[in-house]
């Protein structure tokens, strides 16, 4: 579903000169209690439900790195855009949060485990997506737990990464793989939408 020249589309974007206007979007800064208050019922489902080490991969501004937080898990954030990790500090200032520089595929945590690898939307921007997926298995503690927000978008020429075939890449990586469908739930996207868009949640 994805090629080569979509990832160097996604790759391309300035994500520095998007990071100033990236929460206007709804389902990005989460400004109406609505849609961030869907999120936060969201994320309460996937996340554990004990305090937890969580790894938030290409995080952005920190939107759902500070609902996480809010809920009592330690977040450690990872994104590539210097603008996107200061908003993403800023945001969760005084919480218990750290944000690095880097790469989401190999993220600079050195030998640190999480409970939970949790991803929106960058998974299929990645180039292999499976190779990125073992490295991220190896990242998390033995009963871990992915959470992985992806989807396809666009219909004459779409982009993104189809819930079958992510499960499919999960399947010889995680003991029980689950998948949610998100498009009916305007809520989170502030918005009706009409494309495919899910979550998988897969313990290891």
């Amino acid at each position: 579903m994805t090629n080569q020249s979509d990832r160097t589309v996604a790759v391309s974007v300035d994500w520095d000169a998007q990071a100033a206007t990236f929460d206007a979007e709804p389902d990005h800064g989460l400004g109406s209690p609505e849609v961030r208050a869907a999120w936060a019922e969201r994320l309460r489902t996937w996340l554990p439900g004990r305090p937890a080490d969580l790894l938030d991969l290409g995080c952005g501004t920190g939107s759902l790195a500070l609902l996480a937080a809010e809920q009592g898990h330690r977040v450690t954030g990872v994104d590539s855009s210097p603008a996107m990790v200061e908003r993403a500090r800023a945001k969760l200032a005084g919480r218990d949060a750290v944000f690095l520089l880097g790469d989401a595929a190999a993220p600079p945590v050195g030998e640190r485990l999480f409970d939970t690898v949790l991803v929106r939307h960058v998974l299929w921007a990645l180039p292999d997506p499976a190779r990125v997926l073992r490295h991220w298995r190896g990242l998390l503690r033995p009963g871990g737990r992915f959470v992985l927000v992806e989807g396809v978008w666009g219909t004459v020429a779409p982009v993104g990464i189809p819930a079958d075939r992510l499960t499919a890449l999960l399947a010889p990586l995680a003991a029980d793989v689950r998948v949610e469908r998100l498009s009916e739930q305007p809520l989170l996207w502030g918005k009706e939408v009409s494309d495919e868009r899910y979550a998988v949640v897969a313990t290891v």
